[in-house]
């Protein structure tokens, strides 16, 4: 699975940052054509988006750069139009915002297999990743979680959230547990990502790495971000210390020689190894690789 850590937020109106969001090196840049964009400037985001994508889409794969643009609604009148576009302009995925039903996915993935044929683009290119903004969206998790092949990732919008709530974010956090928690169960049992909501306050380092432990914690695979300082602080939080890559290589290697030789069970300092301590092996050491750690003479 594609790590994603780090989700960067870019208005669509912006080619500043469109344009420099490489030298960034988020896991993930989200091109914002919805809540970030007035009114009055939804088709000239659009037509900008477009055409950015079509000059520089081949520099973010070279980065390794994830390419999402987040629609607005199709009971707008902008999102059948958003999906016009984008899908034609190359993005890797759309994202769709307040997402509360699998039909809502549905909805979507129609349109976007239409115009795949349509443009000549193979059937199932385009990926999607669902917004769950509200109660009923939290509710029915793990029914959009399992709505389409296509599906890649879920994440939370905590502001709207909160907002459908009727409360207000916090410290604590306490307010957004319950649908973290199952955003995040519905996410990984079916094999997808769980990205987080933003955090807001800029320049609160220490509220944002509270914020990201617990979510790393909880089982989220990154954060959705909304200034480029916030990706190194996330892609820390994400960065296996070397006592975890020690302990990882030595159950790795210890794996491939108990393969060779035909064991199916064995240990390592004492203790037994089953296939999910393996796995989590695995995911540790492509976090360091992520992170630029090499592993060379670490084992």
């Amino acid at each position: 699975m594609k790590l994603r850590r780090s989700m960067l937020f870019v208005p669509g109106n912006n080619p500043a940052i469109i344009k420099d969001v490489h030298i960034y090196k988020p896991d993930s840049v989200m091109f914002d054509l919805e809540d970030a964009i007035a009114v009055t400037e939804k088709d000239s985001a659009r037509f900008l988006v477009f055409n950015m994508l079509q000059k520089f889409k081949d520099l973010y794969k070279r980065e390794g750069i994830e390419t999402v643009v987040r629609i607005n609604s199709l009971d707008s009148e902008y999102g059948i139009q958003d999906l016009e576009f984008m899908v034609r302009s190359g993005v890797e995925v759309i994202r769709i915002p307040k997402t509360d039903t699998a039909k809502d996915v549905h909805d979507v993935e129609e349109h976007i297999e239409r115009i795949e044929k349509e443009a000549g683009i193979p059937v199932g290119t385009t990926k999607i990743m669902v917004a769950i903004e509200s109660p009923l969206g939290a509710l029915n998790a793990l029914e959009i979680a399992r709505s389409s092949s296509r599906l890649i990732g879920m994440a939370i919008g905590g502001e709207d959230y909160v907002t459908n709530l009727k409360t207000t974010r916090s410290t604590s956090g306490v307010e957004m547990l319950m649908a973290r928690s199952m955003i995040v169960m519905a996410a990984r049992a079916s094999g997808i990502s769980a990205m987080d909501s933003v955090y807001s306050d800029v320049n609160n380092d220490e509220g944002f790495l509270n914020e990201a432990n617990t979510i790393k914690q909880m089982g989220f695979d990154g954060k959705s971000l909304i200034h480029p300082r916030q990706i190194e602080l996330i892609h820390q939080v994400y960065t296996p210390d070397e006592k975890n890559i020690k302990k990882s290589l030595k159950i790795i290697a210890a794996t491939e020689e108990a393969m060779a030789e035909g064991k199916g069970v064995f240990t390592v300092d004492g203790k037994m190894v089953d296939k999910p301590i393996i796995e989590r092996a695995y995911h540790v050491l492509n976090l360091a690789k992520a992170a630029g750690i090499s592993l060379e003479g670490l084992n």
